[in-house]
């Protein structure tokens, strides 16, 4: 019996003493943190946007009816390939035939008046112009005339004279007066024909000017029936609906025989069909506005489609969205009068270097538009960097007191850094960073390859204190569960 108990006491003593020490050991390490570390690596690094969102042609028109009425033929069908051009639907255009048909006839007999009225105007200008003729011939020989008035009376002056001398005979002289007064008849018959004359090239003057005046009426007439014919015939060419580009038939919402009519908005009977052009496809994507600012024209980007699986497709971005739009409401931040706190989006267009023929407009896609690029570079985890304020890097012992309101507020100031491995401890490191990669965040200054830092856990990267004493522990998970 008493060796049994002194086997019992010995065990006793030995579990105290083993407890002792056990208990002694954490005590000791009571301040010691496990971290998982790893090394400063050089690498190429590439900072990539990803973002969602669906594809769509860069050009696409949606043919509305221009002309109210029924569709006779419908030449295309979803899905067809249309060129330029090319005559897609029909409506009924009989009374615009009509139309078109008396309009022209209209034409036909204004051009016919005009041209009776241009004959009567060239007869009256030839009468005219014949009787301007007549008239300068009428006072030719009323200037000739005129002389012959003037030497006759000089000559009777002359014989007057001398008969009164007694130098010529009664007969001689009395010839010379019937020579004068036959003139004089001569004259006044000349003058009596000018006048005459004249008042005829004014009714002349007055039938011209009417001719004219009815021709310039007629001319109206043409231009009026020209007009008329024109606006018909633009009626009538309206009711052929043609394509405006080449493209890809998207959206037929009508069939033969239903009525269509022409700027009726939200209304299915106002649009005949959406043509796309396909040639140039674009993924239409959201970009959180956190982003946006890296986001420049003509950056790469890969791009899959939900419906194309396993392929990835390569494009470049062409447009870039100045306006915010609300990611609850999809509407334009300027004119919404929800929270500005609310997040926001900017849309950006990335067009497909070589769409597939499978592509169609509407498909979910999902890019990555690589904004930087850097080879080589010194590069760490993005979940090792931290931020810590000022005041959490002095130790305790060295804190002040009653500190002032200025060292107060320089405490404050976050720096950004990671905790670098030195010996059994850590040391707070602050770096300069530069692009960011999909998990490693380019380090330009503050580290050096090869430099060993705390890359783990994230709850002991929030907390742990610089100076701290560590206990690296870098096993997998599936190793520290089994042990």
């Amino acid at each position: 019996m008493q060796a049994k108990w002194k086997v019992l006491i010995g065990v006793g003593v030995l579990a105290l003493i083993g407890g002792g020490v056990l208990a002694s050991i954490r005590y000791a390490q009571r301040d010691i943190v496990t971290v998982q570390t790893g090394k400063v690596i050089q690498e190429d690094l590439a900072s990539v946007v990803t973002a969602s969102g669906e594809i769509n042609p860069r050009t696409y028109i949606s043919i509305g009816a221009e002309y109210q009425g029924q569709l006779t033929d419908i030449m295309v069908k979803e899905g067809d390939h249309v060129r330029k051009g090319q005559l897609l639907a029909r409506i009924d255009s009989a009374q615009s035939l009509a139309d078109v048909v008396a309009q022209q006839a209209a034409l036909d007999s204004a051009d016919a008046d005009a041209a009776a009225s241009k004959a009567s105007a060239a007869a009256a200008e030839e009468g005219y112009k014949s009787g301007e003729e007549n008239i300068a011939t009428l006072e030719a020989t009323l200037n000739r005339t005129k002389a012959d008035l003037d030497r006759y009376d000089a000559d009777f002056k002359r014989g007057e004279e001398l008969y009164k001398a007694g130098l010529i005979p009664k007969s001689d002289y009395e010839q010379r007066l019937a020579a004068i007064n036959g003139q004089k008849a001569a004259m006044a018959e000349d003058e009596s024909r000018i006048v005459q004359a004249r008042a005829q090239l004014a009714q002349l003057k007055a039938q011209l000017a009417g001719a004219q005046a009815q021709f310039v009426g007629t001319q109206k007439k043409i231009a009026q029936a020209q007009a008329g014919l024109n606006r018909t015939a633009d009626i009538l060419k309206k009711h052929e609906t043609i394509a405006p580009i080449d493209g890809l038939v998207t959206y037929l919402p009508v069939r033969v025989g239903e009525t269509v009519v022409p700027g009726v908005q939200n209304s299915a009977a106002s649009t005949i069909m959406t043509i796309a052009d396909m040639s140039i496809v674009t993924a239409e994507v959201k970009i959180d506005e956190t982003d946006i600012v890296n986001i420049k024209l003509g950056q790469p980007a890969d791009i899959t489609v939900d419906a194309i699986p396993n392929k990835t497709f390569s494009g470049h971005v062409i447009e870039i969205g100045n306006t915010a739009i609300l990611r609850s409401t999809g509407l334009a931040a300027s004119t919404s009068s929800t929270s500005s706190q609310e997040a926001k989006d900017f849309k950006v267009v990335v067009a497909m270097d070589s769409p597939p023929d499978e592509i169609r407009p509407g498909l979910s896609c999902a890019t990555k538009i690589t904004t930087a690029t850097r080879k080589n570079v010194t590069a760490i985890p993005i979940q090792s960097l931290t931020s810590r304020t000022k005041g959490d890097l002095i130790a305790d012992k060295d804190k002040p007191v009653n500190p002032d309101p200025a060292t107060v507020k320089a405490n404050k100031e976050e720096s950004q850094g990671v905790f670098l491995v030195n010996g059994a401890k850590v040391e707070f490191r602050k770096v300069e960073t530069g692009i960011t990669g999909s998990t490693e965040i380019e380090v330009t200054g503050g580290l050096n390859p090869g430099d060993q830092i705390v890359t783990g856990s994230y709850q002991t990267i929030r907390t742990i204190k610089n100076g701290a004493a560590i206990k690296i522990d870098n096993k997998p998970p599936a190793a520290k569960k089994a042990s």
